[in-house]
């Protein structure tokens, strides 16, 4: 396998894209119940942990980009085998695979959930998700350029929703805010873990990598993406901290649609129904880019045609849709995601840089040492 994959110039894109790759993978099911998780462990105070949150991706951002300095061209399955030899490369990349894959069934599962919930109790849940999926896999055969055109356009256009909470906002309780810094540092930093599945998505730039054009302006983009979302979910829990009662805050599953289920206007008794309907368009990118990196690492560690594995994913995925009905299994995979995630994208990163510097260093001075001779 090349350690740097030759990507065609007519499929790299501006480093601006990656701005609406890392905001709409990390947009999805996750912000609809993140407000309560997130309450359960720093309550008044969870503002605080989302923001504890942010510095932490700051900092992996920061890291991951010194990584793939190191690599101009390389993407994290190029860079494992790299450091770690072909075996020990390819299991750790195919972690990445699994990982992708777990998180796109965790994504369809939820919005399958959600809408059984809230529309349609006694739908088939394999027709709602083989529905969705198919737009999510007519997307990425479309390659890599109608993948990063999802990603911009369904990041967009569902931000007229935000207007929809002005409602909600007059009728916020500013004193539920207080006392204000009551959590300890251990609660406040329990809830800044909390968001690990609502803020997981950034990984992507160790995958998309190779087909951004000016790569030394990556890092603003980068962190402006997570810096969007980190300000879209301190929107929704500022309101639902405002608005609910910290009781029914703690009971709520999805505060955040909730939230528009309040509100009401003489000719839409139920917005929620449409709110429901329309984050289609938000979750539409989490399953587009989850399955186009999921092909992309088959495809670049076992050489297995990109068009091939989408189609057997898809089919494999739809199956499992059908088998996985009970609350407590999705959650359980919800969790497991989350859990992998906080390791996988937060912390081996940081392990992974010293192990890269190291590497670099000792063939400068072995290149220096054959030149000297």
């Amino acid at each position: 396998m090349d350690i740097s994959p030759k990507i065609r110039n007519n499929l790299k894109v501006r480093p601006l894209y990656i701005l609406f790759m890392i905001f709409g993978l990390q947009v999805g099911v996750g912000i609809m119940g993140a407000p309560r998780f997130i309450f359960m462990e720093s309550m008044q105070d969870s503002w605080i942990s989302i923001l504890i949150a942010w510095a932490a991706m700051v900092i992996v951002i920061y890291v991951m980009f010194q990584i793939l300095k190191q690599y101009p061209n390389a993407d994290i399955f190029g860079i494992q085998v790299d450091l770690f030899g072909k075996w020990v490369g390819s299991i750790l990349g195919t972690i990445y695979i699994l990982f992708f894959l777990a998180s796109l069934l965790s994504v369809l599962l939820t919005y399958v959930n959600v809408i059984q919930l809230f529309l349609y109790p006694t739908f088939p849940p394999i027709i709602i998700g083989s529905s969705v999926l198919l737009l999510a896999h007519y997307c990425v055969i479309g390659g890599v350029r109608s993948v990063v055109g999802a990603a911009f356009l369904f990041s967009v256009l569902p931000l007229w929703l935000l207007f929809l909470l002005y409602d909600p906002i007059t009728r916020m309780d500013w004193y539920h805010f207080l006392p204000v810094f009551q959590s300890s540092i251990p609660e406040l930093l329990k809830g800044a873990k909390s968001t690990t599945y609502t803020l997981t998505g950034f990984e992507i730039l160790f995958v998309f990598y190779p087909f951004l054009t000016k790569k030394n302006k990556v890092l603003k983009p980068a962190l402006f993406g997570v810096t969007a979302t980190t300000i879209l979910l301190l929107i929704f829990m500022i309101i639902s901290i405002g608005y609910f009662s910290p009781d029914e805050l703690k009971k709520d599953d999805w505060a955040t649609l909730t939230l528009f289920k309040s509100v009401s206007y003489p000719f839409i008794e139920r917005l929620d129904y449409i709110v429901v309907v329309g984050w289609m368009m938000v979750i539409l990118p989490n399953l587009v880019i989850l399955l186009w990196a999921s092909s992309y690492g088959l495809k670049r560690l076992y050489r297995i045609k990109q068009k091939s594995s989408l189609h057997v994913t898809f089919v494999v995925l739809i199956v499992l849709v059908g088998f996985i009905k009970e609350n407590h299994i999705i959650y359980k995979i919800t969790d497991y995601v989350s859990q992998v995630s906080f390791w996988l994208i937060f912390v081996y990163p940081l392990i992974l840089l010293p192990i890269v510097l190291i590497k670099k260093k000792w063939l400068s001075k072995k290149k220096k040492g054959s030149d000297a001779k």
